[in-house]
């Protein structure tokens, strides 16, 4: 029986505010692209063809970027859910895309560096009613955590519970036969206000005890603060292999380039430049005399840095950046001019909206 994706891309992203103000927090460039591409990527290995993707109350670029999926090999169908209730609600409102076959729900702002190919292993291996993914981590609280006895059969699950069980947090990835809807019918909100994923598995284990829990391998990164961006960019860029690194760039004779850097066309490197890999640059990026960028940076098209250094950071598109010092750790919005101008007696002048974060 085929399977059947589903990719979720709503919420309010409201931890990474003010960048997720005027746009959906899954179209923050991992690596100069779309964080919600890699999952649609990860649908793709699994074999899957038809993907719903679930939009919330913010969808700006999505459409535009995925368009009817042909691109990625997909046949894309769009399920709004509006303001989000919660996961379990998500697989509500695609009860009819969805239909009687099995689906991997993929949240979209979860990266994972090993895909689907455990969930896939142990759904055709043996009957199974779910597949779901668990890994280590140092602070369970935040997440839905999972209590498994010897043998790896599930104990307990609940959701960011103030007294975690085990250190086995769930990876947003699910595999789910049509037995799940029967359970989310049953469903009522959590605490939260919400209807839990993780409500919906402890129930469906409970009535079938054929939830199989995959330990997984690999890093896995739930991408909900700016930390975890910086970090998803940074293990992306390390983990990629040698021929993603096409470098277009016209690399002036006495401009540096260091390790793997992949750039796009119309992209220059003036003298005097130093460039240090794993970096990726986007098309039409001028980096001028003086300046250092990397490593583990990514600047997108249409980007300009004079005089600064910048390593370990997020330039998203036409980033000017104009000014001596060093940029580190930062992820820089669409369209950010930073450059030196004192204010008054010396002073500094800024223009910062809501939830802005500034470090000088």
């Amino acid at each position: 029986m085929p399977l059947k994706g589903l990719l979720l891309a709503g919420g309010h992203g409201t931890r990474l505010r003010p960048l997720t103000f005027n746009g959906n927090k899954h179209m923050i460039p991992i690596a100069n692209q779309p964080m919600l591409v890699y999952g649609l990527r990860h649908l793709k290995e699994a074999g899957i063809t038809d993907v719903g993707i679930i939009l919330g109350p913010i969808t700006e670029g999505i459409r535009e970027a995925i368009g009817d999926g042909s691109a990625f090999g997909l046949r894309v169908t769009y399920l709004v859910q509006g303001e989000p209730k919660g996961l379990a609600h998500a697989v509500i409102v695609a009860r009819e895309f969805l239909g009687d076959d099995p689906f991997l729900m993929y949240l979209g702002d979860n990266l994972l560096e090993q895909g689907p190919k455990e969930y896939l292993d142990a759904f055709r291996g043996g009957e199974v009613s779910a597949v779901v993914g668990a890994t280590p981590v140092e602070h369970p609280s935040h997440y839905g955590v999972v209590e498994l006895d010897r043998d790896g059969r599930i104990l307990s699950i609940e959701e960011k519970p103030t007294a975690p069980r085990s250190n086995l947090a769930l990876v947003g990835v699910y595999l789910f036969t049509p037995e799940i809807h029967d359970v989310i019918r049953g469903l009522t909100p959590s605490r939260r206000g919400e209807l839990e994923i993780t409500d919906a598995i402890r129930g469906l284990n409970e009535r079938t005890h054929r939830v199989r829990v995959v330990r997984l391998w690999g890093w896995w990164k739930d991408t909900g603060q700016v930390a975890d961006l910086l970090e998803a960019n940074e293990r992306i860029l390390a983990s990629r292999s040698p021929p993603y690194f096409e470098n277009r760039a016209e690399v002036r004779p006495k401009a540096r380039v260091i390790g793997p850097v992949r750039a796009g066309p119309g992209t220059v490197l003036e003298d005097g430049v130093t460039v240090q890999g794993p970096t990726v640059l986007g098309a039409r990026v001028r980096i001028e005399a003086g300046a250092s960028v990397g490593p583990f940076a990514s600047v997108g098209d249409g980007g300009i840095i004079r005089r600064a250094t910048v390593r370990r950071s997020i330039l998203l598109d036409d980033v000017v950046v104009d000014l001596p010092g060093t940029i580190t750790d930062s992820i820089v919005g669409r369209g950010t001019r930073i450059g030196e101008r004192p204010g008054p007696e010396g002073g500094r002048t800024f223009v910062l909206g809501d939830a802005s974060q500034l470090s000088i």
